[in-house]
């Protein structure tokens, strides 16, 4: 069990020991008598250092600042970025822009003497930020949420942490008037309530810590088991992050659900066991960049194809320039659901996801304009692109590796060749450039007899672009509904240039070094290829992990 969470007043105290630069990776000698560093790195917009528990201290502070900066820079970061685990102490600095920092680590002795060290200069990297929600078309022209568009914190932004000991405790006054009144809500929900309201855009900085679960969160949130994000009419400005701190933050047991926001953010965080979605992008939402989250499994639908969950991140319901980056998809049955009731065009991008033996839906597609570009399909026993009801999808510089049906079209090509998987509806149009194929079972292109099935002028899975900016031509339709690729890439601004797409041979080791949560998280699992490539069953042993996980922290806060 985790220990109370501890609030403590911060205190400034004197520089009185030499600092001691020690590698980031390294620890200090034995002999040392100051703080031994374990390790230290930097990440994405993210600086982190663990360290060794310093006999007789009573509390830890942690400082950051440039690394050619001068020593009066250092910033202290928030008391709750410090955690305890069972053999080490670790601090998370984030909302860094991109560069070299340093950490400062010091230990407080109850007799008020102190002793500190330095990290070695640690490179921060900036996000990824392209694809639609961040075109310059769209209402915000930014998903940064409660972010500058370098990192840093919007000035005045507030900060809340959540943790299983705050969820239902943690307090922040909300405008809820057009006269500027405050109401002080308590507990994550009613400060998501309160925010309804819609008159307070204070950029908001929603930070979870280590694993909340499902009973922490009670009466925190609606019906269905979800967290309500939710602002008041469509595309509401909200300027709201959602992150997670370290490689542990998890939500277990509840899921995320955004409806009426534009301008928010989901990042860094582990989702297990949610209902039916993990992240629920569901009706008039703009502008929401969801990145570097982990999808685990869901809990059981009704349905035989929902033993895995439903689907791990969904987006429905007139929600518009999205963005999905970086995330990794843990054997998921139904990844991304990409358009359910729409009867107008509404733009998404997806992009650097890692499809790790998931099953279908990377993503499955109607009527929206859809970009994919730079993911991993690994091992996908399904299908891989689906698109229906007049859809237009560009498909470019993904690696297919063992994907079943790489690209498919409702009702021709490789899905007229069995039952039909998308409820017979009308088809769409793919336009495909660049992608790596490897162990497909299918794949027809319309203009080409280099896919793995002879090319038809009619039943095909996608057009062959011969350049980035080719225009499809509108004699090419589809078989059923008979619409033409809209061509929305070479019209529209996508928020993405030619140079921040990856070369396809190099999309597979950047996609698995990077997405998901930093460092990876701190959950591993070894899929078998042999099997988990074609089988779409539950992988038993996987879920029975997901079923125990429980996080390894100790306690939050600098004092011991």
């Amino acid at each position: 069990m985790m220990k109370k969470w501890k609030v403590i007043a911060k205190r400034i105290f004197a520089f009185s020991l030499t600092a001691i630069l020690v590698s980031g990776t390294s620890s200090l000698p034995a002999f040392a008598k100051d703080v031994a560093i374990e390790e230290s790195g930097g990440w994405l917009e993210t600086a982190y250092t663990t360290w060794r528990p310093v006999p007789g201290a009573t509390a830890y502070h942690v400082y950051v600042k440039s690394a050619n900066a001068n020593d009066s820079a250092y910033t202290q970061i928030d008391d709750e970025l410090i955690r305890e685990y069972p053999s080490y102490w670790r601090a998370d600095a984030v909302g860094l822009p991109a560069g070299n920092y340093v950490m400062k680590v010091e230990a407080v002795h109850s007799n008020g003497t102190k002793e500190d060290t330095v990290t070695n200069s640690l490179n921060v990297n900036a996000h990824d930020r392209s694809g639609f929600a961040f075109s310059s078309d769209s209402p915000f022209k930014t998903g940064s949420g409660a972010y500058e568009e370098n990192g840093a914190l919007k000035e005045g932004a507030q900060v809340i942490y959540v943790t299983s000991d705050t969820a239902k405790t943690v307090t922040l006054d909300v405008i809820v008037n057009k006269s500027g009144k405050k109401q002080t809500a308590t507990g994550i929900g009613e400060i998501l309530k309160l925010r309804e309201k819609g008159y307070d855009k204070t950029p908001l900085a929603i930070r979870f810590v280590g694993q909340v679960t499902k009973q922490d969160v009670s009466g925190q949130l609606n019906s269905n088991g979800y967290l309500q994000v939710k602002g008041k009419g469509s595309y509401a400005e909200m300027n709201m992050t959602l992150e997670g701190i370290g490689e542990d933050a998890t939500a277990y047991g509840w899921g995320i659900l955004v409806r009426n926001c534009g301008n928010t953010e989901i990042r860094n965080l582990g989702l297990m066991m949610f209902p039916d979605d993990g992240v629920s992008l569901d009706t008039s939402n703009c502008n929401v960049w969801v990145h570097n989250n982990d999808f685990f499994y869901g809990t059981a639908g009704s349905d035989a194809d929902q033993a895995k969950g439903d689907g791990s991140a969904d987006v429905k319901k007139g929600s518009t320039y999205i963005t999905l980056s970086f995330n990794h998809f843990w054997d998921s049955g139904k990844s991304s659901l990409c358009g359910l009731s729409e009867t107008s065009e509404f733009f998404v991008t997806y992009h650097h996801n890692w499809f790790d033996h998931s099953d279908s839906r990377h993503p499955r597609i109607r009527t929206g304009s859809v970009h994919i570009y730079n993911n991993y399909y690994d091992g996908n026993a399904k299908y891989g692109v689906g698109i229906t009801s007049g859809g237009s999808a560009f498909v470019e510089a993904n690696d297919f590796r063992n994907c079943k049906y790489p690209m498919m079209i409702s009702l021709q090509g490789t899905d007229a060749l069995g039952k039909g998987t998308f409820s017979k509806e009308d088809g769409g149009m793919i336009k495909a450039f660049q992608n790596k194929v490897e162990g497909a079972n299918s794949l027809i292109y319309a203009n080409s007899d280099s896919g793995t099935t002879t090319a038809d002028a009619v039943q095909f899975d996608a057009y062959l672009s011969s350049s980035r900016n080719e225009t499809v031509p509108d004699s090419y339709k589809a078989f059923k509904g008979n619409t033409a690729y809209n061509n929305f890439d070479t019209k529209k601004d996508i928020g993405v240039s030619a140079s921040d797409v990856d070369d396809v041979n190099e999309v597979r080791d950047v996609v698995t070094e990077k997405a998901g949560r930093l460092n990876k998280g701190d959950f591993t699992w070894e899929f078998d290829n042999a099997v988990d490539d074609t089988s779409y069953n539950m992988n038993d042993g996987l879920m029975a992990k997901i079923r125990s996980y429980h996080t390894e922290l100790v306690s939050i806060g600098g004092i011991k």
